[in-house]
């Protein structure tokens, strides 16, 4: 049977990763295998092929292992629900230990970028750096980001409770309709969805690896996107200020997804941090920027052999 949504880009590795408790997550890899690895965070919905079309031949010229890896209940991940945005850390740091990571960077994509936070909040003797593409910052709590998503706090409660059924009742709905649907309502939303977004949308390639990414995830369960929305609806577990990562934000001037005031709250916040906004750019302008993020994260990685490498010298 052909693939309703051919991926414009096959990964070098699809595979799970077995965590303490018996739980897996999976992981999807492109890139140099032998390269510096960074951890890219799909965004919400999203999976481990979520990636920009240019990613892989990106980070196979600049000696990058690309690995992106499937938060609980999305792809091949096992459905679970964290009490807060920095368990999420711990997890991460057993995958670094099982794929043999020393020191990675991490991305995330919109709903990805609190999980990039929280990983170089908890574990910054591994994450040598941090992008966050177009992400949500925090909705509740002193460090709450203006504008209309802090809405989510007084729903925490109710989402908790709902997050389970949710998940499973948008699961048995949506996977059914995932192979003949996928396609007209992405182009429906293409054409009527955010101004700034639509010609990013159009084209063929990032159509193919969206839809290639979600609807390989579906068949597998769509919890993930319900269980990060109880996450983003709570406190985090740890303070943006307290972050000692450096963090690069990228955020599109016209993103109406998540306000560019999130981008600025966050980069105010974390001390070593840089915003970079793009002029006209909606929710996904990052993800058209991933060889700046590359090459931004590179440029950050503190061991000299690596910046010889950078620099094509023989070290």
């Amino acid at each position: 049977m052909t693939d309703p949504c051919p991926p414009p880009n096959l990964p070098e590795v699809e595979h799970v990763v077995e965590l303490a408790d018996g739980r897996v997550l999976g992981y999807a890899e492109f890139g140099d295998r032998a390269g510096l690895p960074v951890l890219w965070f799909h965004g919400t919905p999203g999976a481990a092929k979520q990636v920009p079309p240019e990613a892989p031949s990106a980070a196979r010229d600049r000696g990058i292992r690309l690995i992106g890896l499937e938060r609980p209940g999305t792809g091949r991940s096992t459905a679970h629900q964290y009490g807060r945005v920095l368990d999420w850390a711990l997890d991460v740091r057993q995958v670094s230990d099982r794929l043999g990571l020393e020191r990675f960077a991490v991305v995330g994509l919109s709903g990805g970028g609190p999980f990039v936070l929280a990983c170089a909040y908890l574990i910054p003797e591994r994450v040598v750096a941090g992008a966050v593409l177009g992400g949500i910052g925090p909705t509740a709590g002193p460090e709450a980001a203006p504008g209309y998503t802090r809405l989510l706090a007084p729903f925490a409660p109710l989402l908790s409770l709902i997050a389970g059924p949710a998940g499973l009742a948008m699961t048995w709905v949506l996977r059914p309709l995932a192979a003949v649907a996928a396609s007209p309502v992405f182009d429906l939303y293409a054409r009527l969805g955010p101004g700034p977004d639509r010609s990013v949308l159009a084209r063929p390639d990032m159509k193919a690896a969206f839809l290639h990414d979600l609807t390989t995830a579906i068949p597998h369960g769509l919890r993930a996107p319900v269980y990060d929305l109880v996450l983003f609806a709570r406190h985090w577990g740890f303070s943006l200020r307290d972050v000692r990562v450096p963090i690069r934000f990228w955020h599109g001037a016209d993103d109406i997804v998540v306000p560019l005031s999130h981008g600025v709250h966050q980069a105010e916040l974390v001390p070593d941090a840089q915003l970079t906004v793009v002029p006209g750019g909606g929710h996904f302008a990052g993800y058209e920027t991933v060889h700046e993020v590359f090459d931004t994260l590179l440029a950050l990685w503190p061991d000299e052999v690596h910046r010889h490498r950078l620099e094509g010298t023989a070290v």
